[in-house]
């Protein structure tokens, strides 16, 4: 009879039951099957791209091997589209057996895999932003080690009221769940400062042209705020310009719209524009300072919120399993000590509230030039962001998710 490797392990494996050693034990000899479900190919791809990069990176630097266990790792590409992002993350349990998600990138596809990830009971440790996957609906597997759509809009908004001193702004954004609550969130918060949202516009997000967007804009204001994804708040931006709106009033911009993934191939007509993100490749800690430097070495640009992503939650990943010994397939073991846990990482301490969300700083950053690159300076730093802002987490919830609809636009002029 000739030995395969299936037929070798199912040999061992009926030999280690005949001895009686506990089915835990046996399990815990194999490596940790990680699956990372991100995006490369369409408008998310540069994110995407960049979070399997960092990802790697990761466990390239512990030799893939996360508390004394070797790591596999499987990668699925949804290109973005939430249908076919349950169809890879279903292919990632079933086939490749993962025991661990890292992702998805984008709520939509969040979203459509909620009710998959509760069946299969798979620990998540999420990218995408989907807010009522950590509010009103939360998932039992699901943690987020990076912020909800609107947890650093939030902030940003607070920001453009109280210190820039804006009154009146337009928001504009992908027309997709991501946009939709990032906006809200905005508008919330800067119209209960006292400010005023007096026009909101939403493209989809293939859009091939933001001229139509472009010509529609009110310009009687202090500024617009950009709620783009990937690589359109760069293409935005850009015909933004060709307009010959530069200058006329102030741009700023929610967590991925001036990624540096993007900045590198932007010029000098993105200096001074304002962001805000819980990272920044300037962020000064020593974990932060050599992830950025190696992933410059390897890229030959700065990590950004999709790197940073994966790089954070592998660091919440690694921390729970030392904590659990190893023990990842103890399954609600694994999904109370991940919320419990405090983690220094490259965007700084983090911790987790009863929801599964992370709370954690949040940076407000400019554009400068630093060695002859584009770089998000952190110019001001809200510290231990919750996803509820200032609000109390029972007057919170008891609101609709934010959406286009809601919180109601009822500061709007046509």
């Amino acid at each position: 009879m000739t030995f395969t490797r299936r037929r070798f392990i199912q040999a061992t494996g009926a030999g280690a039951a005949a001895l009686g050693m506990p089915t835990i034990a046996q399990s815990q000899t194999g490596p940790i099957r990680v699956g990372l479900m991100t995006v490369k190919t369409g408008p998310l791809a540069s994110g995407g791209i960049d979070m399997e990069r960092a990802l790697v990176q990761y466990l390239k630097e512990r030799d893939y091997t996360l508390a004394g266990r070797k790591v596999e790792l499987f990668v699925g590409d949804s290109g973005g589209v939430p249908a076919q992002s349950r169809t890879k993350l279903q292919e990632l349990v079933e086939r490749d057996k993962i025991q661990i998600m890292i992702g998805p990138l984008d709520t939509a596809s969040a979203l459509a895999s909620d009710d998959y990830i509760r069946s299969a009971q798979l620990l998540t440790l999420s990218v995408a932003a989907a807010e009522d996957m950590t509010q009103r609906k939360p998932n039992p597997w699901f943690t987020r080690g990076t912020s909800t759509s609107s947890q650093s809009a939030q902030p940003l908004a607070d920001y453009c009221y109280k210190t820039l001193k804006y009154r009146r702004m337009v928001t504009i954004a992908d027309d997709i769940a991501y946009g939709h609550e990032m906006c809200a969130g905005f508008q919330r918060v800067f119209e209960d400062a006292g400010g005023k949202i007096v026009q909101k516009l939403f493209s989809p997000l293939t859009v091939p042209d933001y001229g139509t967007y472009i010509a529609q804009l009110k310009t009687n204001v202090d500024g617009i705020f950009l709620g783009f994804a990937g690589s359109n708040g760069f293409r935005f931006f850009r015909q933004f310009n060709e307009y010959g709106l530069r200058g006329k009033f102030a741009v700023v911009g929610g967590m991925t719209a001036f990624d540096e993934a993007v900045l590198r191939n932007m010029g000098d007509e993105a200096l001074g524009i304002v962001t805000s993100c819980w990272y920044s490749a300037e962020i000064e800690n020593a974990i932060n300072k050599r992830f950025a430097a190696n992933f410059r070495v390897d890229w030959g640009y700065d990590p950004g919120f999709y790197a940073a992503a994966t790089y954070v939650e592998a660091a919440v990943l690694e921390a729970t399993l030392q904590a659990l010994k190893g023990n990842i397939e103890d399954k609600q073991a694994f999904m109370k000590t991940v919320r419990a846990i405090k983690v220094d990482t490259a965007r700084g301490p983090v911790s987790f509230d009863r929801y599964g969300n992370v709370v954690g700083s949040v940076y407000i950053r400019k554009v400068e030039r630093k060695d002859a690159r584009l770089v998000n300076s952190v110019i001001y730093t809200y510290p231990n962001v919750s996803q509820f802002w200032t609000y109390k987490p029972e007057e919170f919830l008891k609101n609709p998710v934010y959406s286009r609809d809601w919180p109601p636009a009822k500061n709007l002029e046509s």
